[in-house]
């Protein structure tokens, strides 16, 4: 018993020796690497003929060092704070718009250019450029007298951001204006707003109406804003039921989520674990208040894109049994950043820890470097969350992907804006016949030719075929083929014209009404949430919401 004593004490003071000695040991290593680098730049830095740029150069090494561990494990430097406040506020300096580059004509399915232009897609309701009369479908010639042409959509981007109160021109040419024009523009602090659109179902066939909760985003303030939303949809609309959207929620604030799990869920449950290499990066997050909404049927929407803190809340709130998941698996982040300071002004967001939910399942199941090398994965190690009902998300490649990816959709949208001043209320609003009849003329305006997929894979066939040793009679069946594998266009639109008038009612819907309208359209249509309010339907029991200390 003496010796075993001994061989404990003994082990309790090696064990720190011993992690202290392993720290030490990559301390080490560390120092000897950053010896052969600075011993590298200064060998290039004497003996290199040209000049060199070394900030840039610093910059690039980091970079390529930091991608062999994660994507998420980035350095920031000092001229790049606005896009890290970004990703940690959802503020930031510019003008509200979302760009994009595309060719500049588009004759048939083809370019007839290999140059691009810069175009305003999408500007914010209430934002600058919104209320500065940008529309969707403007080009932007140039930024504060500097030409966009070559260059790419992140450095206009750029160009547009600046600080707040500061004021920004811009050269725009738009369809059916004979000349470009300037528009000044004062850059505002954007805030996105994280309850992107809420609203409630009601009809003769569910007992109860639905509330529903699109949440794009997890930054400060955002649980607030949720809470507000759903406040609203119980209090003031009678819901009695509800249906958080995180489909496309790429996360954000760990303790925002915590705060909307702790809306549902007793105090003092754990929602999620941070287990990491230090005791610091360790850390518990339980529910801290009573939950005001206990009893509220709930039904979750997830999606590949549903990340991080989205994952959290859906992970925990299936752990604890008290919603349904349905959709596809999410994304599989899992992992925890830390953002620190670096001299000289920068800053680097550094993957410390993983999420571990109630159930001990870790978000970040496999290795990321797995995943990178395209390896085959197991539905058990995956990662991310996997639904309770899975719903199909394989997009078929049909005229609605040809229309789409050649922005037919948009561009009818914009001149459709022009010739009508004003449409019904995105609930009500209908893609008329008429409206499909004037589309297919647009479309022969612009020498559209529907080309599938199997018809490009054809041609190439045929081309071999002719080049080969078969024989003359399969050859001429081959060719007959051909008139098949053309499908008249309008013959196929009619096939998928549900579709057709879904996806253009979206688009001429947001020329009107912005983000919020084209949601209170798309949800008419949504097949995950009919499938979510058919799975309320059979919920009998009646929720109650009650206010204590949160």
């Amino acid at each position: 018993m003496k010796r075993q004593i001994l061989l404990f004490l003994l082990f309790l003071v090696l064990s720190p020796l011993s992690v202290w000695a392993q720290g030490r040991q990559a301390t080490t290593r560390a120092d000897e690497c950053i010896t052969i680098f600075n011993d590298v730049l200064r060998q290039v830095d004497v003996n290199y003929v040209d000049t060199l740029n070394y900030e840039d150069l610093t910059e690039t090494a980091i970079n390529a060092m930091l991608r062999k561990i994660d994507p998420y494990t980035v350095y920031y430097p000092k001229k790049d704070d606005d896009n890290l406040r970004m990703l940690t506020t959802g503020k930031y300096g510019g003008i509200g718009s979302i760009i994009q580059q595309r060719p500049l004509k588009v004759q048939g399915n083809k370019a007839k250019s290999d140059s691009l232009g810069t175009y305003i897609v999408n500007p914010y309701e209430g934002k600058p450029a919104q209320r500065a009369g940008l529309l969707a479908g403007d080009r932007i010639l140039s930024v504060d007298g500097k030409s966009t042409k070559g260059l790419g959509v992140s450095d206009v981007s750029n160009n547009l951001r600046g600080v707040p109160g500061t004021t920004v021109v811009l050269e725009i040419e738009r369809e059916g204006v004979a000349k470009p024009f300037k528009v000044e523009i004062v850059r505002e602090d954007i805030h996105l707003e994280p309850v992107s659109y809420y609203t409630v179902f009601r009809a003769d066939s569910l007992p109860q109406p639905v509330g529903y909760i699109a949440f794009s985003e997890f930054t400060e303030g955002s649980a607030l804003a949720f809470s507000n939303a759903l406040d609203d949809l119980y209090y003031n609309q009678g819901a009695r039921k509800l249906i958080i959207d995180l489909r496309g929620n790429g996360g954000g604030i760990v303790d925002e989520a915590l705060q909307i799990v702790n809306l549902f869920v007793d105090r003092d449950q754990l929602v999620v674990e941070t287990k990491g290499k230090t005791s610091q990066s360790n850390r518990v997050y339980k529910t801290r208040n009573n939950p005001r909404y206990k009893d509220l049927p709930l039904v979750l929407l997830v999606d590949k894109n549903s990340a991080s803190a989205s994952e959290i809340v859906a992970g925990a709130l299936q752990d604890l049994g008290r919603a349904k998941l349905i959709g596809q698996r999410t994304f599989g982040k899992g992992l925890v950043q830390n953002v620190r300071p670096v001299t000289l002004g920068g800053h680097l967001k550094v993957t410390t820890s993983k999420y571990y939910l109630p159930s001990g399942r870790c978000i970040q199941a496999i290795d990321y470097s797995e995943r990178q090398k395209g390896h085959a994965l197991k539905r058990d190690t995956a990662g991310g969350i996997l639904p309770d009902i899975v719903m199909d998300d394989s997009a078929k490649v049909d005229i609605c992907y040809s229309l789409y990816i050649n922005h037919y959709f948009f561009d009818f949208a914009t001149r459709y804006y022009r010739q009508h001043p004003t449409i019904a209320d995105p609930k009500e609003y209908e893609v008329s016949d008429a409206d499909i009849e004037d589309f297919c003329a647009f479309l022969d305006e612009r020498g559209y030719k529907y080309e599938t997929e199997t018809g490009k894979y054809y041609a190439d066939m045929l081309k071999m075929a002719k080049n080969e040793d078969i024989d003359p009679t399969i050859l001429a069946k081959l060719e007959a083929l051909e008139q098949d594998l053309t499908p008249n266009f309008r013959e196929a639109i009619a096939r998928n014209m549900d579709e057709v008038k879904e996806l253009l009612g979206t688009e001429i819907v947001l020329r009107y009404y912005y983000q919020r309208g084209q949601a209170a359209y798309q949800v008419r249509f949504d097949k995950e949430i009919k499938r979510a309010l058919a799975e309320l339907k059979e919920l009998k029991k009646e929720a109650r919401a009650s206010f204590f200390n949160a």
